[in-house]
């Protein structure tokens, strides 16, 4: 029997090495010693624990939702915080700009972490595991890509029907079609809202133009201005001739309106502008079709009104700017008729007023043209004025009793102590201051100066002193004298008659 003591392990007990003097190195009883061994491990070591696997194509589908979800997988919350956060963030901008790059930088995002997710998972992570998780984030990342893919088809949609009814013109259907245009649509086709959203605009824009216009045809040109101001501007910006000249036509067609004169300031008013735009130039068609009528419309109410020099600038417009119109022979008889409607106005307003004296028109004559024609040998009535000593005993057959029948207009200056007319006789008569007791005294008619107009032509015919004859060297001979005086004065005016008178003045109103 063998006397060698062994070593003896217990369980929980650690195991205690050979003896190395003792043994020898190969004996068949002592177990292989391993240098790396831990003597505090149990025995055999254990085999090292499992490493995890990841599944990139999980993680990348997960990521390419957009949502986190791949680095979710990953067990990483702040890439996926950052991720969810990062998309917002150029969403945001997306709608605020809607320009290439914008989307180009949420495709740019979109494509980095889906490769992030990729890259990761490829490094693989002890702390979890993304196997199994393929059909969660496909389920995910597919039903992201199908509603975003959906909801560019509707922008899309709509935004044909925008363009089809802005091709028609018909500004309401543009608004009824925008107004579908949600917060989904814009996010998925930003540009296609915000194309759409112009269009609207304009649309808007146009109806502004249209109460402008509207306004306009009561004869605020401000408000004309403006409304052209607007269709201008948006014609100008590409596609929107339909919808702009639809809103010019509903103008153009609500001409003329019930007043001739506020269509005839319209026109005018269309007539000088110069448009810029080709779509605009239709307003001469309308105004050729329309002014004529209402010029001489406007011009028949305004000499209803007795407003004749605004008529008569009416009627010469039509004349001057559409002679060949087939009213314009109605616009001439018409300026005639308001040309003698001023100047009887003018004769009438000259002649008023002289309170027994010379009116102004004496000094500042004025034709009417309608007067009857002063003829030579007839007797031509008259209208006289001043002097009523003498005018007043002329015939009234003489006398006109109104411009319209008068051919002349005669006025009378007073009678003058100074102005003698010429000597008719001097006969003797006792003065008893006077020297011999005798005074010769000189009779000579009466001397009246007198200017006759032709009131046809408002010329000066006749400019003379009409001398009054009558009686003289009378018996008795009366006269005012003072203690100082020395008789009867030298010259005394011979004692007239209303035939004397009537003699006097008939030349002048016979034109012989």
């Amino acid at each position: 029997m063998d006397d060698t003591p062994h070593a003896t392990s217990e369980p929980g007990s650690r195991p205690v090495p050979p003896d190395v003097g003792e043994h020898d190195a190969t004996s068949d009883d002592a177990a292989p010693y391993d240098a790396t061994s831990d003597w505090g491990a149990p025995w055999p070591p254990p085999k090292p624990p499992h490493r995890r696997t990841y599944d990139p194509l999980a993680v990348a589908l997960g990521n390419a939702s957009l949502l986190g979800v791949g680095y979710l997988f990953l067990g990483r919350r702040l890439l996926a915080l950052v991720q969810v956060a990062g998309a917002v963030a150029l969403v945001a901008v997306l709608l605020g700009r809607a320009e290439p790059w914008c989307e180009f930088a949420v495709l740019g995002w979109w494509l980095l972490t889906t490769a992030h997710g990729w890259y990761l998972a490829r490094r693989g992570d002890p702390r979890t595991t993304a196997r199994g998780y393929r059909l969660v984030a496909a389920a995910l990342t597919l039903a992201v890509l199908l509603t975003v893919g959906l909801l560019r088809l509707d922008a899309a949609g709509i935004e044909d029907d925008v363009t089809r009814a802005r091709e028609r013109g018909d500004c309401a259907a543009v608004l009824a079609a925008q107004d579908q245009v949600g917060f989904g649509q814009r996010v998925a086709d930003v540009r296609a809202a915000e194309r759409g959203d112009a269009t609207a605009d304009a649309c808007r824009r146009l109806d502004t133009a249209r109460e402008n216009l509207t306004r306009g045809l009561t004869g605020d040109t401000d408000a004309l201005d403006s409304g052209f101001a607007t269709l201008t501007e948006v014609l100008e910006e590409s596609g929107h001739d339909a919808t702009a000249g639809r809103t010019l036509d509903a103008f153009l067609g609500r001409l003329p309106v019930s007043d001739a004169c506020r269509t005839a300031e319209v026109t005018d008013w269309l007539r000088e502008r110069k448009p810029r735009h080709h779509v605009l130039r239709r307003t001469a068609a309308t105004v050729r079709r329309v002014a004529p009528q209402a010029l001489v419309s406007c011009a028949d109410d305004l000499g209803g009104d007795s407003e004749w020099e605004h008529a008569r600038e009416r009627y010469r417009q039509l004349i001057d700017r559409y002679p060949d119109n087939a009213l314009s022979g109605q616009a001439r008889k018409g300026a005639h008729r308001a040309t003698l409607a001023i100047e009887l106005a003018t004769v009438r307003e000259r002649l008023g007023d002289a309170y027994g004296g010379q009116p102004a028109y004496c000094s500042k004559p004025a034709r009417y043209s309608a007067a009857p024609a002063a003829r030579e040998g007839a007797t031509n009535r008259a209208l006289i004025y001043g002097n009523d000593e003498y005018t007043d005993r002329l015939p009234k057959s003489w006398r006109a009793d109104d411009a319209t029948k008068a051919a002349l207009v005669v006025c009378v200056d007073e009678t003058e102590a100074d102005d003698k007319g010429s000597a008719v006789r001097t006969c003797p008569y006792e003065a008893k201051n006077a020297v011999g007791g005798v005074k010769q005294v000189t009779f000579h008619k009466i001397a009246i100066p007198v200017k006759v107009y032709a009131l046809r032509t408002g010329r000066l015919v006749a400019d003379r002193t009409v001398e009054i004859g009558g009686a003289s060297c009378p018996r008795w001979l009366r006269y005012e004298y003072y203690l100082t005086d020395f008789g009867p004065p030298s010259d005394m005016p011979v004692k007239e008659t209303a035939a004397d008178v009537r003699a006097a003045f008939e030349p002048l109103i016979r034109r012989g």
